[in-house]
């Protein structure tokens, strides 16, 4: 697969990178060619205009940022509680995060972190040519240490409960160590 440019929301530098196949469903999503950072209220517009699946995504990606371990990674640090985290942090300038609308670029050379929420998109990825070495653990998880890519339920409330957030958060501690 080849690699192709980061298309999405947040840093276009960030080292913590998630990947999902659908953009919001507004117009300055669909035209996107690059990773363009949000703006302060941008998650509650794309929460009006687009639904409650993304409100759930962005808590989701919130909670397990804010769920890593402190000692090696900055997020938990920022913000006194998630919500504040995603308010004022995430997918922002600067943020270090990014949530990406096509299959990751992996380099394991670099020390970036790549998540793909959902193993049916893993699967659709690596079909298309995603060069990775995946191990499932279960029917939900997957972890390739030496891309530093992991593989959970899609960021719905339902398939990835806090106690799988706190699960991937551990595969993740062990993925910055790796």
């Amino acid at each position: 697969m080849r690699p192709q440019n980061v298309i999405g929301l947040g840093d276009q530098n960030a080292s913590f990178r998630v990947y999902v196949e659908n953009r919001p469903k507004m117009p300055q999503y669909q035209q996107l060619f690059d990773c363009e950072p949000m703006q302060p209220g941008d998650i509650d517009l794309i929460y009006q205009h687009c639904g409650n699946g993304w409100r759930k995504l962005f808590n989701v990606y919130a909670k397990l940022l804010c769920a890593l371990e402190p000692k090696l990674f900055h997020f938990p640090t920022q913000a006194a509680s998630w919500q504040q985290y995603r308010d004022q942090f995430l997918l922002q300038k600067a943020s270090d995060t990014a949530l990406l609308f096509a299959a990751p670029a992996l380099n394991p050379a670099e020390s970036t972190i790549h998540l793909i929420a959902g193993r049916t998109q893993a699967k659709h990825w690596i079909e298309q040519g995603l060069a990775c070495q995946l191990h499932w653990l279960n029917q939900e998880f997957a972890i390739d240490p030496s891309n530093k890519l992991l593989v959970t339920p899609y960021f719905d409330y339902r398939q990835l409960s806090n106690e799988k957030i706190e699960f991937s958060a551990a595969l993740l501690k062990t993925l910055k160590g790796a």
